[in-house]
C-alpha cells in the first residue's frame, strides 16, 4: 500500500507537470485530497526515493528518474485499458478502476505480452497516448470541440475526461473515438452546440461535454 501511495503522487506531479501548473505543495494536496502536512511527509520519502527535487516555497521538480517511473506507472495504466477493451470485451467506461490497480504490478514481463498482444497500440481507449518502455511517447495536440466554429467538420479523436459518467453518456448518444461531428449551430447562451454524425441529426452537446472531447478537423 506505501508502494501504491508513493506511485499515486507521482503520477498526480507527472500529470499536473503536463497541464503546465507549477506543483506546489498546496496544489499537489488539492490533487490528492489531502492535507499540507501530509503531503509534505509524502515529498521526503519521494526525494528519497531520486523521484523528485524539492526546496520549501519552490516547485516540486521531477528528476529523469521519477519522470521515467511516473511514465511506466501510465504505460501499465493504458495497456492494461486497451488489453480489455479490445481483447477482453470491456468498455471503455468500465475500465479505468481496474486499470488503477494493475498499474501498480511490478511483473513488468505481463505489460510486455499485453503489448505484443494487441500489435504495440500508441494510444489507450479514451485516445491518451501510450508511452513505450523508455517513457516516450507521441503526444498529439487537438482542440476541444468547444472551441470550435460552426460548420466545421471534425473527427472525434480523444476524450480529456475518462469518468465512466461522461463516457456512460457518450456511450448512450453512440459516440466513439473516430465519429465526425458536423457542427450546425453554437447556442449564444451557453454555448451548447447542435452537431449531425453518422445517422444522428441535431444532437444537443453541453460546453460542459464539448470541454471534454479532443477533437481534428477534418480536411
Amino acid at each position: 500500500m506505501a508502494t501504491q501511495t508513493k506511485e499515486n503522487y507521482l503520477k498526480a506531479i507527472y500529470f499536473l507537470n503536463l497541464k503546465n501548473e507549477a506543483v506546489t505543495v498546496t496544489a499537489l494536496g488539492k490533487e490528492m485530497s489531502v492535507s499540507k502536512p501530509t503531503v509534505n511527509n509524502m515529498i521526503k520519502k519521494l526525494t528519497v526515493n531520486g523521484w523528485i527535487e524539492y526546496e520549501k516555497y519552490k516547485p516540486i521538480k521531477l528528476t529523469s528518474s521519477g519522470t521515467l517511473a511516473a511514465a511506466l506507472i501510465i504505460r501499465k495504466h493504458r495497456l492494461t485499458e486497451m488489453f480489455l477493451v479490445q481483447i477482453m470485451g470491456f468498455g471503455w467506461e468500465e475500465v479505468h478502476i481496474i486499470a488503477e490497480e494493475m498499474e501498480h504490478l511490478k511483473t513488468e514481463g505481463l505489460f510486455d505480452r499485453m503489448d505484443e498482444i494487441l500489435g504495440y497500440p500508441t494510444t489507450d481507449p479514451h485516445g491518451s497516448p501510450i508511452p513505450d518502455k523508455n517513457g516516450e511517447f507521441n503526444r498529439k495536440s487537438y482542440n476541444t470541440l468547444s472551441s470550435i466554429s460552426s460548420g466545421k467538420v471534425v473527427t472525434l479523436r480523444a476524450v480529456g475526461d475518462s469518468s465512466a459518467s461522461l463516457l456512460t453518456m457518450l456511450n448512450d448518444k453512440e459516440i466513439t473515438l473516430g465519429t465526425d461531428f458536423t457542427i450546425s449551430k453554437i447556442e449564444e447562451f451557453d454555448r451548447t452546440m447542435i452537431v449531425s454524425y453518422g445517422t444522428r441529426k441535431d444532437i444537443s452537446l453541453s460546453n460542459e461535454v464539448c470541454k471534454r472531447l479532443l477533437v481534428e478537423e477534418v480536411g
